[in-house]
């Protein structure tokens, strides 16, 4: 669920580059020649040996093959699907953003696949979190109400459909859940402190929820 800042950073503390490195590297993704924009998503998340010396681009390749590797037998199904690649993944890194767990995937998969069947807008915080950055609290700090009325294409407050682009690097389940999700007719879903999570049909049912759960 990171997005590419968090793994610069990461890099960074793993292999001790500094500031301009780093920058370097956030950068990659508008220059190396690739079929897709790799500004987001592409970094697939996993376990890499690399060697303290190698140089950002060599990086970056190595999430996009392994990325590469993990999504190519996951085509077949797109394309019976009808699902296009840069579809299933902008879903697929809300879904990783959104999910407490991997068990979560497959129904809030199958929440956003309603609302998107029926152009409903999504009205997800993870998208507006992405937007917002990062501004002293954290990149996933809470959303406040004022943030919703913010006029930009992340908005899914505000615009239907999904965002222009990824909001983070999803793993393979997510990826998997937008091809599998759970056959539910909820519309709605919410996580309690206990991080299980409650879907609901209606938006009166999503009332009922809040204050059953987190009031």
């Amino acid at each position: 669920g990171y997005r590419k800042e968090q793994v610069a950073d990461k890099l960074a503390q793993s292999l001790g580059w500094d500031e301009e490195r780093t920058q370097r590297f956030l950068s990659l993704g508008e220059t190396i020649q690739t079929p897709y924009d790799l500004l987001e998503g592409f970094y697939f998340p996993d376990t890499y040996l690399i060697p303290t010396d190698e140089d950002g681009e060599k990086v970056l390749k190595r999430f996009i093959n392994r990325f590469n590797e993990q999504f190519d037998p996951l085509y077949e199904e797109l394309r019976a699907q009808n699902i296009k690649y840069d579809t299933a993944v902008r879903l697929a890194s809300i879904i990783q953003r959104e999910a407490a767990g991997k068990a979560d995937m497959p129904l809030i998969a199958g929440v956003l696949w309603n609302r998107l069947l029926i152009d409903m807008k999504l009205e997800v915080d993870a998208t507006l979190q992405y937007m917002r950055g990062d501004e002293g609290d954290g990149w996933w700090a809470p959303i406040d109400v004022a943030i919703k009325k913010t006029d930009s294409p992340y908005n899914t407050y505000k615009y239907e459909g999904l965002p222009p682009g990824p909001i983070s690097n999803p793993g393979l389940d997510a990826l998997k859940a937008v091809l599998a999700p759970e056959e539910t007719d909820c519309l709605f879903y919410l996580h309690a402190p206990d991080r299980s999570i409650h879907c609901s049909v209606t938006y009166e049912g999503h009332l009922e929820n809040i204050e059953t759960h987190l009031r």
